[in-house]
């Protein structure tokens, strides 16, 4: 309160939202589907908890010609939860590459990927648009962004310090934007087992129809109201001596 009264200027970065840095990660976990079993996966989690609760269920086979001895049998399966790893906590080391750049801003042409990075390539190849030699280029994964790694150093820095420049493509200019290229290291990972609401594992599931007719037969059954199922979303069979991957996505259901 001594002091005297002064007008100040506070002066920092304005950025927009989407420029802020940003690390999203999105599970997508890989499940080995062992021969005799099935994951399905319902539209209502309170049904897949249900087909659990009852865990034996009889299912009625009524494929005619593809059962050799009956036209008609029942066979008992298991519903079990499915319980997959998640990531609980996770460390990430990031360093910046010397070499490389992040092309981004890129202009929606009506040419092929390869033709983009060949025509990005021979631009940046080019040391009167600030760049040289370029060791290797690739899409970087969905996101529609260009990484640009040269075969010398100081290259990348100089180009970064423009962050915008005007490339030259066929016969159209466009701005693009340069951004640092980082790199990321896992350095700790923990996971912890997650259950699947909406999806159950079925296990013990004889090999006697091909797997497309048991597909199908499973997906009737537990569409069945009275049989304690609903709207089925998904289903995937892996038939007795064989095995199976199944994806687990996000649900942004």
């Amino acid at each position: 309160s001594a002091l005297p009264e002064k007008k100040m200027i506070f002066k920092g970065l304005v950025a927009n939202k989407e420029d802020t840095n940003k690390l999203m990660l999105t599970p997508e976990i890989q499940y080995p589907l062992p021969g005799g079993s099935a994951l399905i996966t319902f539209e209502k989690a309170e049904v897949a908890q249900r087909i659990i609760e009852m865990k034996w269920h009889v299912i009625e086979l009524s494929y005619g010609g593809e059962l050799e001895e009956l036209d008609q049998c029942r066979v008992q399966v298991q519903a079990a939860p499915m319980e997959i790893p998640l990531p609980s906590a996770l460390e990430i080391r990031l360093t910046k590459s010397s070499r490389s750049i992040l092309v981004s801003d890129l202009p929606s042409l009506n040419i092929s990927e390869e033709a983009l990075l060949d025509k990005l390539e021979l631009f940046f190849s080019k040391t009167k648009n600030g760049g040289s030699e370029v060791e290797s280029r690739e899409f970087w994964g969905g996101s529609g962004q260009v990484v640009l790694t040269f075969t010398q150093d100081g290259v990348a820095e100089r180009l970064i310090e423009r962050g915008h420049i005007q490339v030259l493509i066929g016969r159209g200019k466009y701005k693009v934007r340069i951004s640092p290229c980082m790199i990321g290291e896992i350095t700790d990972l923990q996971l912890q087992p997650s259950r699947c609401p909406r999806t159950v594992l079925l296990s013990g599931i004889p090999n006697v129809l091909a797997k497309e007719s048991m597909g199908a037969t499973l997906e009737i059954h537990f569409q069945k109201a009275s049989r304690g199922g609903g709207e089925v979303e998904e289903l995937a069979y892996a038939p007795a001596g064989q095995t199976g991957v199944a994806v687990f996505m996000e649900d942004t259901g």
